[in-house]
């Protein structure tokens, strides 16, 4: 794992700087502390990767620490501030409704926006008002690579750009959609901030009220895409391609749904499966890229 060498005391600082890799934690030991640094930046060690399937995962945030999941006991609590130095932590209970509106406890410190850096993109967020969904950032960067410059994309749930921004980076035209006012907020300070205004299109609202012709690909990044998308194939043509977000118990078993709702929209499709992350006891998060043959 390659890291920077810093005081302790300057992880809150650093946390949201360009340079970190968010997906691992630092390593403290005497006040010293190791930060994870992404590619392609500058790293003053190699240290050897550890592994502890005992320790507690959590997510960092900028300069937040989240929880998810069972409330955290004391012991993952202190490990969590030993090691990151955060200037708040929460406990996400879960997310709610069609506007995923997070249910959030402060445990320690002060709540607030954050500044989130991946994959050289910059997400402001309040976590307590918002949704952030670390574990899909490999599928941002997966998308991206697909996306054809000038292709039009529709992002039916676009909360404050986890896709959004990805792809219109990568040269497409986006339709970005939104029902949660809050969310629409920032999604639209974060087009700014990446200066991806003037390629995004985005509209606050019902996504089912807000398509508006047809598109070469359609992002469904909700747990619940799969009831919309017949409402999605209203928007197709050949080619075209859906990725269809869904939670599975067995990685591929929405896929013949899928293909039955197109075949009744009159489509036939060419579909694969692919897992995102686990998101309980026995359920995946999964991805069905959908092409309309």
């Amino acid at each position: 794992m390659r890291t920077r060498r810093c005081p302790a005391t300057d992880l809150g600082a650093c946390a949201t700087a360009a340079w970190v890799d968010t997906s691992r934690r630092p390593f403290v030991d005497g006040g010293m502390a190791w930060v994870p640094v992404r590619d392609g930046y500058a790293w003053d060690e190699d240290l050897p990767e550890r592994s502890n399937p005992a320790a507690r995962g959590y997510q960092r945030l900028g300069d937040r620490v989240l929880f998810h999941g069972p409330r955290p006991d004391d012991a993952a609590l202190r490990d969590a501030v030993e090691r990151c130095s955060p200037r708040g932590v929460l406990w996400v209970r879960g997310h709610a409704g069609a506007e995923r509106a997070p249910a959030v406890e402060l445990l320690r410190g002060e709540a607030g926006e954050v500044t989130h850096r991946e994959n050289g993109l910059a997400y402001l967020l309040d976590p307590t008002r918002v949704m952030f969904s670390g574990g899909n950032r490999e599928e941002k960067a997966r998308l991206a690579r697909m996306v054809r410059p000038g292709e039009r994309t529709a992002d039916l749930f676009a909360g404050i750009g986890y896709f959004t921004l990805s792809v219109a980076r990568a040269g497409s035209r986006v339709h970005a959609m939104e029902i949660n006012p809050v969310a629409f907020d920032y999604l639209e300070e974060n087009l700014a901030a990446n200066g991806l205004a003037d390629t995004v299109e985005a509209g606050c609202g019902d996504c089912r009220d807000l398509l508006r012709g047809v598109y070469d690909r359609l992002v469904l990044g909700h747990f619940e895409a799969p009831a919309y998308l017949a409402d999605a194939l209203a928007h197709v043509r050949r080619g075209s391609v859906l990725h269809v977000h869904g939670v599975e118990r067995t990685p591929g078993e929405l896929g013949p749904d899928l293909a039955r709702t197109a075949a009744d929209c009159g489509f036939v499709v060419e579909s694969s499966c692919r897992p995102v992350k686990t998101c309980g006891p026995g359920r995946f998060h999964t991805v069905h890229d959908l092409v309309i043959l």
